[in-house]
């Protein structure tokens, strides 16, 4: 079994949208050069603010 780490310990990301920090997530494990959003909020603001422009 792996070791845990602690959360101050796992690699953060600035949120695009909103510019607030994020952690890593085992769920973003295989995607994490993927991840730009904090949150599906930040996202559907995203793709609303892309589609007025």
């Amino acid at each position: 079994m792996p070791r845990m780490r602690r959360k101050g310990d796992l690699p953060e990301k600035l949120c695009v949208q909103c510019g607030r920090p994020f952690a890593w997530r085992k769920k973003w494990e295989r995607v994490w050069d993927e991840v730009r959003y904090c949150s599906d909020l930040c996202r559907a603001e995203a793709k609303k603010a892309g589609a007025k422009r």
